[in-house]
């Protein structure tokens, strides 16, 4: 470098100020942004169980009450469930099985009777009181599977005389 370019380059650089700090501060490294593969149906799942869920009728805080139906059913409907004014034509009883046990039993109970034209049926999974700390563990799955299943069209806790909180009246589909 000659005396003239390095003359030129203080010059330029006369009004410089010196950074106090000693940290460099990089330019942002630019990345590919990810792309979710499954994202839109997960989305779309995840909007269908919201839609189907009764944020205003759960389990926790209603004394243990369950309650459930789909938009087709109506108040009226819901409400002759919960006072027992539908025949109950079917009967399971699984309190004192295991998960396990109950899942397929319950399943194949439901199917039995939409194909038998049995609208009304009664579900006792018991109050969970031989659970211990761990609460009541079939019904809050009873009330899980009964949600899932296309068949199910509605569910209330029975009546205290048919078991109460240990219990649903549950409304099929027609097939």
């Amino acid at each position: 470098m000659s005396d003239d370019d390095a003359d030129l380059f203080r010059r330029a650089l006369s009004d410089a100020k010196p950074i106090k700090s000693d940290a460099r501060v990089l330019p942002p490294v630019l990345k590919p942004s990810p792309r979710a593969r499954f994202a839109r149906a997960d989305e779309a799942d995840a909007l269908a169980e919201s839609l189907l869920a009764d944020h205003n009728a759960t389990d926790d805080g209603n004394a243990g009450i369950l309650r459930f139906h789909r938009p087709e059913v109506g108040r009226r409907t819901m409400r002759k469930l919960a006072r027992g004014h539908f025949s109950i034509q079917a009967e399971i009883d699984l309190h004192g099985m295991t998960v396990a046990e109950a899942k397929p039993r319950l399943a194949e109970f439901i199917t039995d009777c939409a194909r038998g034209s049995r609208l009304c049926v009664r579900v006792v999974h018991g109050k969970g009181l031989g659970s211990g700390q761990r609460g009541p563990v079939l019904k809050h799955r009873v009330n899980r599977w009964l949600r899932q299943w296309d068949t199910v069209l509605a569910y209330v806790s029975a009546r205290q005389v048919d078991g109460g909180t240990g219990a649903v009246y549950v409304l099929l589909k027609k097939s």
